[in-house]
């Protein structure tokens, strides 16, 4: 049986999520984007395995499913955390300090953008704009938005995050 929603399908064949995707599915072309994001939202990744099971399902190139997950910023190649913590560097908040909140985030969750931390919490993001200038600067942890955002308001935040996960 698959733990925690990672898929169980490296060693070639599908787990039984995917044996349920393609059974309400058509193999027609057109159902990919959908079908990606139900993959994105039960694995938290679009594993290459699953690409790969996806491209025959669908009757169409790997190099075609990798291009879309790879397009769009919703797929991730990679687990993601439990708390996605996405940073915004556009302009708006670059210039009201958002940099220094990354420096905060990366120097103490000892992570880089794009990477996840190794217990699988939490892993940190750097966009370009949320659309919320006037809140500027601006991070969001799974999609919740903070705004008028300060190192000191980062340090509150993941505090009780992590406050949160040790309790359970």
């Amino acid at each position: 049986m698959c733990e925690n929603k990672k898929c169980c399908c490296e060693n070639n064949g599908k787990d039984a999520f995917l044996e349920e995707l393609f059974s309400v599915y058509k193999p027609e072309k057109d159902n990919l984007i959908q079908m990606l994001n139900e993959i994105q939202e039960h694995y938290g990744y679009v594993p290459k395995n699953v690409q790969q099971e996806l491209s025959e399902f669908l009757s169409i190139p790997l190099a075609e499913v990798y291009g879309v997950v790879t397009f769009y910023s919703r797929f991730s190649l990679e687990p993601q955390g439990k708390y996605k913590i996405s940073v915004c560097l556009g302009t708006a908040c670059y210039v009201k300090g958002s940099q220094k909140i990354m420096d905060r985030l990366t120097d103490r969750l000892k992570i880089g953008p794009g990477q996840t931390t190794k217990d699988g919490l939490f892993t940190i993001e750097e966009t370009r704009c949320v659309g919320a200038c006037g809140l500027a600067p601006v991070f969001t942890i799974n999609n919740e938005v903070y705004g008028k955002a300060t190192v000191q308001k980062l340090d509150q935040v993941l505090d009780e995050l992590i406050q949160t996960e040790n309790n359970n």
